[in-house]
């Protein structure tokens, strides 16, 4: 079973906190499975395989629009959180899951492999994805959950026949850090209507709705993903995102050309958990109530985090 619970917005220092002090639970075996749904305040964060080059804004650009840098240990390059995006932290000891390949003797399927897990994350991501009519796909070679170009549709059109704008596809560092210098100095500020959104091009068919990056240790994994549903997008030109210049970042409000129920998408993400993982999914109100089921729980949580309702607290931005 894993229990899930929803959080609502909550800044990075603190969820990184609550994450750590779960894993040590985890691995005492003093809670199940846990799956943590929640929004960030908008912050940078670098994992453990970064280069700081691909935080190509101005530090005091990244303080005008109130964005925070993190250095943590998932996988992964660099990337942005904030409203409108729904994080997932899954804390799973992978010892409870069997290894899905035919071709691994059984004594090596007893435990989850930390490929198949991020497998089957993007798994979990595809299919809530189709839930909301939006088609998706991996992408060999490249880790997270992106758009399927219908390959009968003109440039420029989703697969459901809308138009589609997403932020723009990534130039090299060196020329977009002059850019966001200018905009800097003369005090020009981001907009969705600047040069931050661009139409799907022939030559950049697939873009990403979501990003995973996850740590692991001791068969106890933490971290996860990031599914942009009304993301400001612009806050991704901030960064080069995962370090991919060729491919733009999109959202399931893009795709669909509309806004979307945060708490529809939860409990979306939450059911393919649950067929995914093969798993009976039990939301949980608050982390107290989380807590309330172990035993001998020596664990100090923020008060504010403490009474967060699952049913009220994702927003819409």
């Amino acid at each position: 079973m894993i229990s899930v619970v929803q959080l609502g917005s909550v800044d990075y220092a603190t969820g990184l906190r609550l994450q750590q002090q779960l894993v040590t639970l985890r691995k005492d075996e003093k809670i199940g499975d846990v799956l943590l749904l929640l929004e960030h305040k908008p912050v940078i964060t670098l994992g453990r395989n970064a280069k700081s080059s691909n935080v190509i804004a101005s530090p005091e650009l990244l303080a005008q629009r109130g964005v925070e840098i993190f250095e943590c240990d998932r996988g992964g390059d660099v990337t942005f959180h904030g409203p409108g995006q729904i994080v997932g932290y899954p804390i799973f000891d992978l010892r409870g899951y069997a290894r899905d390949a035919a071709d691994v003797p059984s004594a090596l399927r007893k435990t989850l492999g930390a490929v198949d897990f991020v497998r089957r994350l993007e798994d979990v991501l595809i299919r809530t994805c189709a839930d909301f009519a939006i088609p998706a796909k991996r992408i060999a070679g490249l880790t997270g959950v992106w758009t399927a170009l219908d390959s009968t549709a003109p440039p420029g059109t989703a697969t459901n026949g809308h138009p589609v704008k997403r932020s723009s596809t990534v130039a090299p560092a060196d020329s977009r850090s002059l850019d966001y210098e200018r905009r800097s100095l003369s005090g020009s500020s981001f907009s969705a209507r600047d040069d931050n959104k661009e139409q799907r091009t022939a030559s950049s068919p697939q873009a990403k709705l979501a990003a995973i990056g996850v740590h692991i240790s001791r068969s106890v994994t933490s971290h996860g993903f990031a599914l942009n549903v009304n993301t400001d997008l612009s806050y991704f030109n901030l960064v080069i995102p995962c370090g991919i210049t060729s491919k733009p970042v999109t959202s399931i409000q893009c795709e669909l050309g509309h806004e979307i129920d945060l708490n529809a998408v939860a409990e979306s993400i939450c059911r393919n958990f649950g067929v995914v993982f093969q798993s009976q999914m039990l939301w949980v109100d608050t982390i107290d109530a989380l807590l309330g089921r172990a035993v001998g729980v020596p664990m100090q949580v923020p008060e504010e985090l403490l009474q967060l309702h699952k049913r009220d607290d994702l927003h819409n931005a």
